[in-house]
């Protein structure tokens, strides 16, 4: 894609952490995308509900701050959230992009994989999918919050790293500081709280 193009393709940005050690597998940036059709009850992310407009981003801006971050902190991948991922018109874009660049690629989606577009689908090395569903909890992997949703290598990317999201043996909470204060990962819970 040339770059006339690449600059009229426009994704709506709520936040970016520029690594992460809670997203995925290895070191990685986090990216999430403003606005969703699900809407699920419960959801760990509310003010990414709303279709509004957050952080306009081209694909070059994206592009340039992951190969940046990448060169200077040796990230491995990144990590779409949401909001909902599915509904930027042209992740799939982005995502053989960085398929070229030998970066990996996870997307949360609260749509199952086969509600999602086929291009969108091979774009990426792994999808988290499905809805979260307040009833159906999440008590023994990472990052999934309901019993319900899914892991799914797309590709061999991550097919050994699966395990990942089923280490429970360290819990890691990180801080982000920009425009607000943003804790990402596990939830920390006090089991002697009654």
């Amino acid at each position: 894609m040339d770059s006339i193009l690449t600059n009229q393709v426009k994704f709506n940005v709520a936040r970016i952490i520029t690594v992460s050690e809670v997203e995925g597998p290895f070191k990685r940036m986090a990216i999430w995308f403003q606005g969703c059709d699900i809407n699920c009850f419960g959801c760990c992310n509310p003010e990414l509900q709303l279709f509004k407009v957050a952080n306009i981003m081209t694909f070059e801006q994206i592009l340039q701050l992951i190969i940046e971050t990448k060169d200077k902190h040796g990230i491995e991948g990144v990590t779409f959230c949401g909001g909902e991922p599915s509904l930027q018109q042209n992740l799939h874009v982005l995502g053989l992009k960085l398929r070229e660049l030998n970066i990996g690629t996870i997307m949360f989606s609260g749509k199952y994989i086969e509600q999602l577009p086929k291009a969108l689908v091979e774009s990426m090395d792994m999808i988290l999918d499905g809805p979260f569903i307040l009833s159906k909890l999440e008590k023994e992997r990472r990052l999934l919050g309901s019993t319900n949703q899914r892991i799914i290598n797309i590709t061999d990317r991550y097919k050994k790293n699966t395990n990942w999201f089923y280490d429970k043996k360290e819990m890691i909470q990180e801080i982000n500081m920009s425009e607000a204060l943003y804790f990402n990962g596990d939830a920390l819970v006090d089991n002697d709280v009654e």
